[in-house]
């Protein structure tokens, strides 16, 4: 994948710091809850690695609540809240809009249906070999997702399972 120049100089322009602490992960049936989207969403193109959590519970339900919703047919499965321990080496803090806007994403193109511009940005960050993208949520309101680019971990990195709670709706 060709990334665009000026993309990268705007990602050059934040930090990479190091991230640790407990997020949350929404999961349909027995999925594994370390595994990656290889297929693209919002923030990974297709064929970039991706484990998306999110930094508070409500945020992840919302997160899965959205994927229950655009399906044609609800799937009858159990529904779990994972928290898991992360800690990541080269994270990237895109959680403002002003930091999203100065990487070119516009709020309509943050919650549009179109993921086109954020994957464009969230390959930059993969191919940039950072960890994590630390965004904002479009389901949860001043909620925060992370985004995870497995390929990219480093062998210190972790991920750990600490607790494992059925939603019952």
């Amino acid at each position: 994948m060709v990334h665009d120049p000026a993309l990268l100089d705007a990602l050059e322009r934040f930090d990479s710091e190091s991230w640790e602490g407990v997020v949350f992960r929404h999961v349909l049936g027995g999925t594994a809850p370390d595994r990656a989207n290889v297929r693209g969403t919002r923030w990974n193109p297709p064929e970039v690695s991706a484990l998306y959590v999110s930094l508070d519970r409500e945020t992840a339900k919302a997160e899965g609540d959205r994927i229950l919703e655009v399906q044609s047919v609800r799937p009858r499965v159990k529904r779990f809240i994972y928290e898991l321990g992360l800690r990541l080496d080269r994270v990237l803090d895109l959680s403002e809009k002003a930091d999203l806007a100065a990487v070119g994403i516009s709020e309509d193109e943050l919650g549009g249906d179109s993921f086109e511009a954020c994957q464009r940005v969230g390959g930059a960050v993969a191919w940039g070999e950072h960890d994590g993208l630390l965004v904002p949520s479009v389901r949860h309101e001043g909620g925060k997702n992370l985004v995870v680019y497995t390929a990219n971990q480093a062998v210190e990195s972790e991920l750990e399972v600490r607790a494992k709670t059925e939603i019952v709706e």
